[in-house]
């Protein structure tokens, strides 16, 4: 975010508060919803509350086309399900993406009694979306590719 505020490009906030009754994280009310200090949005950057895809049933795709945005640079929370899910729309939306791997993350999810690592989850998903649906690096190319 520093940079992209040092070089004044656009960043949006995505805000993730989940209705569904059977959710069971970032509730109304809750304090998993708040957006965390250390990437605090500024006065002059925009909020924009989803669920998982940030596209669906959102002001997002009206947003990025009043700015003429073409290119999308994507971090957060988390890998598995927003990151996966606002990428894939972005792309097929004809967006170009670069993922940044080591600005997301996730957390332990099951499966058929199985926990599988947060690590292995993050890496099954950053491998599923490079190439078909975006350019996957790791912040230390972010310089040189905005």
């Amino acid at each position: 975010m520093e940079l992209f505020r040092e070089k004044n490009l656009p960043i949006v906030h995505i805000q993730c508060i989940l209705l569904d009754e059977h959710a069971t994280f970032f509730l109304p009310g809750t304090e998993g919803i708040n957006i965390h200090a250390a990437v605090a949005p500024r006065s002059d950057e925009k909020v924009i509350v989803n669920t998982p895809d940030s596209f669906y049933q959102t002001e997002l795709q009206q947003h990025l086309e009043s700015i003429q945005a073409k290119r999308l640079v994507v971090c957060g929370m988390m890998s598995h399900i927003c990151i996966d899910s606002t990428v894939r729309s972005a792309s097929r939306l004809g967006y170009e993406v670069l993922l940044l791997s080591d600005a997301c993350a996730t957390r332990d999810i099951e499966w058929d009694g199985t926990v599988i690592p947060a690590q292995t989850v993050h890496q099954t998903f950053m491998a599923s979306l490079q190439d078909t649906f975006a350019q996957v690096r790791n912040t230390s190319c972010l310089n040189e590719l905005i």
